[in-house]
């Protein structure tokens, strides 16, 4: 069984736009855009080249499956680290299989699907998961691919674990200065990033104030 450390955290309102576009409503009645909407950013003009690309329809159902996936492998690992069993579906069962081992090195956890904000960079998000990897604190992303992914393609994944490591600390007084990506992969091994904090906040505190400057929030 996995330990859990218990923090009070607020619980925070999510209202999704029709677009996608996600805010998170504060205690104090302030609304943040969501950490993933303003990463978003950072990959827009290379799927708005990959949709012109493919087409729409067939981007639609390339998206639909693989948002589809995401969220059934995210809710496997959730409920791992509960210690709750759940039917793994037969299409899912070998990309979870092959993180399981990593699963196995996560514990001491301090958040799992956790509601955090931030009045320092004025975001919020939910976490996937905030807890000792291999014995030290981390943000930890779980991620899935249908191929091998190179680090210089993901790196809108390490500005967006650094910003809720910052919102974390911001909340809790507990420092994290490491993010780990799960990434499970189909037909291959899965790929495990690590990085540091502090080498990419400065990037997302870019991205934040670029986000602002257009949308005014």
């Amino acid at each position: 069984m996995k330990n859990f450390i218990h923090h009070d955290l607020p619980k925070l309102e999510r209202i999704t736009s029709p677009d996608g576009t996600r805010v998170y409503s504060t205690p104090s009645g302030i609304s943040y855009p969501s950490i993933t909407t303003v990463v978003g950013l950072h990959s827009k003009q290379g799927i708005m080249e990959w949709r012109k690309k493919v087409g729409e329809e067939e981007a639609n159902k390339i998206s639909r499956k693989a948002s589809a996936r995401g969220t059934r492998i995210h809710t496997l690992c959730e409920n791992y680290l509960l210690g709750e069993t759940t039917d793994v579906d037969m299409f899912d069962q070998e990309i979870f299989k092959s993180i399981l081992p990593d699963l196995d090195k996560i514990n001491n956890i301090h958040a799992l699907e956790t509601p955090l904000y931030s009045d320092h960079l004025e975001v919020a998000g939910t976490v996937d998961c905030i807890a000792e990897y291999n014995g030290r604190m981390s943000v930890i992303d779980f991620k899935t691919s249908a191929k091998i992914k190179k680090r210089e393609y993901i790196h809108g994944y390490f500005m967006q674990t650094s910003a809720y490591a910052v919102a974390f600390e911001e909340r809790t007084g507990i420092p994290v200065d490491r993010m780990v990506i799960i990434m499970g992969v189909d037909n291959e091994d899965p790929l495990i990033f690590i990085e540091n904090r502090d080498d990419w906040i400065g990037d997302f505190r870019k991205l934040r104030s670029e986000y602002k400057r257009i949308n005014k929030i």
